[in-house]
């Protein structure tokens, strides 16, 4: 067992995800109760529960900071290897006697670490090549490090990227090797597995890991009926079809058609759920109610809010009607991450089905994917046997297009955004890239320019175009598309969509960015 230390970051699941891939059990904990809960589980060899080592994961703070979280120093002293990451390396240097500074400048993104030292085995950096990018996401850096450290990386920016006390098994890295951008992170995850005296054994998602999840949800629900939230997205079909095998027409699907939908998504929704799986759906117009709920509402958080709570009392509302006990939602993880779900995270966006739910809700709630990220749920519907126009289909963000338009939504932005976008997927369904492509889509950005048609001025609307490569939505890359595919979209927009006259390439990366624009 790892024990992973949240000081609230954005990707300490991740981190976790990681290491139960290698094969490996891991318990997030808070730093308060840290010693407690190693203490209550024991030490390895001695006990069979024993925890085998300690991660300390980044965070927001400054850990020179008054209120930033903290850690007793007698966690350096239970003599188990220990791994600090980011903020986890800035604290553990601190603590130890080293200084952390803020950094001459923020650094979020890639970073070439030169390795210089291998160490004298057993080391954290063993097999791993120099010269290798690895991701940053750090305002701070640590400056001096503690007695007993020595330095077996740095970057440009950073004179101690990796750092290891090999005689007490305490290493400090300054990068992120969990997300997917770090190259070899999982290496430098599995040897700190190997330093800690445990073996490699990847975990698999397949037909019984699947079958456990179905036997779960119908032990939960057991006779009850339950209404499920069902969008057409794949978070929200993977959720409806696993609970679909669980308890069969005690299911009821609801789409809450809330007027803020891409173009096709009721159509599309109808033919895969009700003709190839037979599942009971009902479809309620709500589109009214959201656009009067929306009037005059600007800022992103207030617009998620309004909208997850307008969604929860439609919900309410329709649920009386089956007398449904239980609410299914596809919440998945990086839903929870972004919507601050530990102790010391901070708030990055709140989403409809986490960050909104009225304290005291009528239904209780069914989240069978909270704890898994979307190549996960992919895996999880392929097994079920959605068809792949389900499966490999775009996120789409559960407050829908009212997010995409900055500033206030009204219907004819939304039918200028839905234009715009469908111009965008179609003709990227016309190349080689959505197979590589997380997301693709079209943001009405508020701005209006000066432009020309014909030989009269025009003052039309601004269309940004955001493309960009993940695999797990905690990090991504803005996607290279071809000048000839943006030129043909731009091209398309201003002519089919007469209110806009420019359209803009996002180029931005995550982090610092966000996929979605609010």
């Amino acid at each position: 067992m790892i024990i992973l230390v949240d000081f609230g970051s954005q990707t300490a699941h991740l981190i976790s995800r990681r290491i139960k891939e290698l094969g490996v059990e891991c318990q997030i904990v808070t730093p308060d109760e840290a010693l407690e809960k190693i203490r209550s589980f024991g030490l390895r060899p001695q006990d069979d529960r024993g925890v085998d080592g300690i991660i300390f994961s980044g965070g927001p703070a400054s850990v020179y900071e008054e209120d930033s979280p903290t850690i007793s120093k007698e966690i350096f002293s239970l003599g188990i290897p220990i791994l600090g990451i980011c903020y986890g390396q800035q604290l553990m240097c601190q603590l130890l006697g080293g200084q952390v500074k803020p950094g001459f400048k923020k650094e979020y993104g890639p970073a070439e670490l030169v390795i210089r030292d291998k160490g004298k085995g057993g080391s954290l950096m063993e097999g791993v090549p120099s010269g290798i990018t690895v991701w940053m996401s750090h305002g701070d850096e640590v400056i001096k490090i503690p007695e007993g450290f020595k330095t077996y990386g740095v970057t440009k920016t950073i004179p101690y990227a990796v750092i290891e006390n090999e005689d007490k098994k305490i290493y400090g890295i300054q990068f992120h090797p969990e997300v997917i951008h770090t190259e070899f992170g999982e290496e430098i995850l599995a040897n700190f597995i190997k330093i800690c005296g445990l073996k490699i054994k990847k975990r698999v998602i397949d037909k019984s890991f699947v079958e456990n999840i179905i036997k779960d949800i119908k032990d939960s629900v057991g006779n009850e009926k339950a209404i499920c939230a069902l969008s057409g997205g794949v978070d929200s079909s993977v959720a409806a079809l696993l609970v679909h095998q669980a308890i069969g027409d005690n299911l009821e699907s609801l789409y809450i058609d809330s007027g803020l939908m891409r173009d096709g998504e009721t159509q599309n929704l109808k033919k895969v759920f009700k003709n190839k799986f037979q599942m009971k759906i009902r479809i309620v117009n709500a589109q009214k109610l959201f656009l009067e709920n929306l009037v005059g509402v600007v800022e992103p958080e207030n617009k998620r809010h309004v909208i997850g709570k307008t969604f929860i009392k439609v919900f309410e509302k329709e649920a009386k009607k089956s007398g449904a006990k239980f609410l299914v939602q596809g919440t998945i993880y990086p839903d929870v991450i972004e919507s601050a779900g530990s102790k010391h995270a901070q708030v990055i966006k709140s989403h409809h089905n986490v960050g909104a739910l009225p304290e005291k809700m009528n239904l209780s709630l069914i989240e069978p994917l909270r704890n898994f990220y979307k190549d996960e749920v992919r895996k999880i519907g392929k097994i079920l046997g959605l068809p792949d126009e389900i499966i490999n289909r775009q996120p789409f963000p559960g407050p829908g297009l009212a997010v995409r338009i900055i500033g206030n939504v009204t219907q004819e932005k939304l039918e200028i955004l839905r234009k715009a976008d469908k111009i965008v997927q179609e003709e990227i369904d016309k190349t080689d890239f959505p197979g590589e492509l997380w997301q693709a889509f079209a943001v009405l950005t508020g701005i209006k320019t000066t432009g020309v048609r014909g030989d009269e001025r025009a003052y039309g609307e601004t269309i940004a175009i955001r493309a960009i490569e993940a695999q797990d939505a905690m990090s991504a890359n803005f996607a290279k598309l071809p000048y000839e595919l943006l030129e043909k979209i731009s091209t398309r927009i201003v002519n089919e969509v007469p209110e806009v006259n420019r359209v803009v390439y996002d180029i931005t990366n995550k982090p610092p960015a966000t996929m979605e624009w609010e």
